[in-house]
């Protein structure tokens, strides 16, 4: 992981936000939401912006806020997001018709897993997925996701080092180990898997770019 001076240069170099971006970002750290890091979301965005994507699929809506910074930086795009929390889920739909973007984002509620199953039988296709829920599930939803991505599309996956701890194991509390194994075993897959290019990037908690060749 970067060393704290260099994470907090990058912060400064980080584009300018938006008002209603603050206001949501400081509403996420009062509340203890847990919503994608500056730095990570900034480079997430370049992504976007570079590839447009027509089609945007992420898992793990929380209370809107990286549905609508991804629409902002493709304003073009179509977006199906994915909450399991009733109450972040009604959050996220008070969040987004605010922004007045309630016709490009279109929100789930329910398990991540049974939502993605049925867009793969209604045979829907995306061109960018964020996978950003429940991290001992990586695995379940890169299955899933794999089928949904159109070739020469992208996946890009949160936390995948989790607080440093896939690096050192041995230091990772009891109760986070085996999901510390999960997301190891996750990394590898991608890493290695020959229908993708994968990089991570140690910014925020560890940010994977995964690029579908085949």
């Amino acid at each position: 992981m970067i060393n704290d001076s260099i994470h907090t240069y990058l912060q400064e170099l980080v584009s300018p936000k938006p008002d209603w971006v603050m206001t949501l970002e400081e509403h996420a750290d009062k509340n203890n939401v847990p919503i994608m890091e500056s730095v990570a979301i900034d480079f997430m965005l370049n992504q976007i912006k570079i590839h447009q994507p027509k089609q945007i699929l992420e898992v793990g809506t929380a209370i809107g806020y990286s549905a609508l910074r991804m629409l902002e930086a493709s304003p073009n795009s179509e977006i199906i997001t994915i909450e399991k929390d009733e109450q972040r889920y009604k959050e996220a739909i008070e969040t987004i018709s605010k922004q007045n973007k309630d016709n490009k984002i279109i929100v789930h509620l329910g398990d991540a897993l049974d939502v993605m199953q049925k867009l793969q039988e209604a045979e829907k296709k995306f061109d960018f997925i964020f996978i950003d829920a429940a991290k001992g599930k990586y695995r379940d939803f890169f299955d899933i996701a794999h089928q949904l991505l159109n070739k020469g599309g992208w996946i890009v996956t949160d936390n995948v080092l989790f607080r440093g701890y896939v690096a050192n194991p041995e230091a990772a509390p009891k109760r986070y180990k085996n999901m510390v194994k999960k997301i190891s075993e996750y990394n590898q897959l991608l890493s290695t898997h020959p229908d993708y290019i994968t990089s991570i990037l140690p910014i925020g908690d560890g940010v994977m770019l995964s690029y579908k060749i085949d």
